[in-house]
């Protein structure tokens, strides 16, 4: 026994606690970031891709909210100009919320910042009744260049900060779900340093058992268990609010901008009466993704099936895209025969009136049906990401307490074995 060097065992001791304490240091870290990854599922990214989905619909909405005024024969009513500006308003106060969240280092901030201006710089005097141009060739030019004000430059802005903003959340779930691969291939290296150190003093002193590297063993152990163990049941339940959550909230969200370019499409194309057939491409070209066998409603169906509320709502909105083209196909075969005004009275009603038969009312159907669903979904996107980000409550610190003490328990036991050669 006196043959081994006391040197060395202050050595092993050193080095088993260097590994520990690197192993803790190392799971503290990468625990950490995703903590932070999952919070900004719950308090940034998610938001932000809603916010930045219902930037897109409100400026959507005030395209074809300025076409339905022309179309009223240039006697809006209050409802549609309130809606206009209402819109906007929204629209501006969004993105300025958006812009300010989103920070310097933010991928989206550019374009929030940049269609926050556009937004507040958008004239609503359209919408106002002592403001208004007069004539029909001047409110056409002015909804001309709204549309295009919009088409080009607005609607292109904010569907790029949500494509980047739905991007981010994307890396955010992740990030957040990814197993700290690194700190548990350390901890078996401590683990495994600790099972050697015991048999080589087996073996140099024919102690069975070192009550410091066992203690030491222990503690790695239940570390390794309980980061392994949480961060698993982690990734599970934010892969459960991405898949039952955000997935088919994204899939709503794109569902509920198709029906907005539908109906755009749809009142531009009686605006024009007849000088292009555009509009009506467009809406066979956008009305096939929204509602065709690939679309986002199938998709959607599919999707929401884990939740049953959801999937009503989806299955009412298929079923009130199926009522719109019906209506649209009537508009359309009055507008072709030359009947405009039946056209336009199939689309908007005529003034005055409220009517349940017309293609806006079916949208507006459609459009309540998406929002009862996406309301479900959110929720599960809620309930589900703060269930993964509360399951890994207390891991850092507590491996790193953990890991402190089996370097601080390996350090004791080879210092009473030390202790028997001085």
């Amino acid at each position: 026994m006196g043959s081994v060097p006391v040197r060395r065992l202050w050595s092993l001791g050193s080095v088993l606690a260097l590994l520990a304490v690197l192993f803790g240091v190392l799971s503290y870290v990468q625990v950490a970031q995703r903590s932070d990854a999952a919070a900004n599922v719950v308090e940034h990214s998610q938001p932000l891709s809603d916010d930045a989905a219902q930037i897109f619909r409100t400026l959507a909405d005030a395209d074809t909210t300025a076409a339905t005024g022309f179309l009223q024969a240039g006697d809006e009513t209050a409802a549609v100009r309130d809606e206009y500006n209402g819109d906007l308003q929204t629209a501006s106060t969004l993105l300025a919320q958006a812009a300010a969240d989103a920070g310097p280092g933010d991928p989206g901030q550019r374009e929030s910042s940049s269609s926050a201006h556009n937004c507040r710089a958008t004239p609503t005097w359209w919408a106002s009744p002592g403001g208004r141009p007069g004539g029909l060739p001047a409110r056409r030019a002015y909804l001309s260049y709204a549309s295009a004000q919009m088409q080009t430059t607005m609607l292109a802005e904010a569907q790029t900060l949500y494509t980047v903003e739905t991007g981010r959340l994307q890396q955010d779930y992740g990030s957040a779900r990814a197993l700290p691969w690194a700190a548990i291939g350390l901890a078996l290296v401590v683990l495994a340093a600790l099972v050697w150190a015991q048999i080589r003093l087996f073996q140099d002193t024919n102690r069975v058992f070192n009550p410091g590297l066992l203690l030491a063993s222990a503690a790695v152990v239940l570390a390794l268990v309980w980061l392994t163990a949480a961060q698993s049941l982690a990734g599970s339940d934010l892969g459960q609010s991405y898949a039952r959550g955000s997935a088919p909230l994204q899939v709503l969200n794109e569902a509920q901008i198709k029906a907005l370019q539908c109906r755009g499409a749809e009142n531009l194309n009686l605006v024009a009466r007849g000088s292009t057939d555009s509009y009506e491409t467009d809406w066979d070209t956008v009305s096939k993704q929204l509602a065709g066998p690939q679309g986002y409603l199938p998709r959607a169906a599919a999707m929401t099936s884990a939740d049953t509320g959801a999937q009503q709502a989806v299955t009412a909105a298929e079923a009130d895209f199926s009522t719109w083209q019906q209506r649209h196909d009537t508009a359309m075969t009055a507008n072709a025969a030359g009947n405009y005004d039946a056209a336009v009275a199939d689309t908007i009603g005529t003034p005055g009136t409220a009517s349940a038969t017309t293609t806006n009312a079916a949208f507006v159907q459609l459009d309540s049906s998406l929002n009862t669903a996406i309301s479900h979904e959110r929720a599960n996107v809620d309930q589900l990401a703060a269930r993964g980000r509360g399951d890994t409550a207390g891991l850092a610190a507590g491996t790193l307490a953990l890991a402190v003490l089996g370097g601080l328990a390996a350090l004791w036991g080879i210092n009473r074995r030390a202790a028997e050669y001085r």
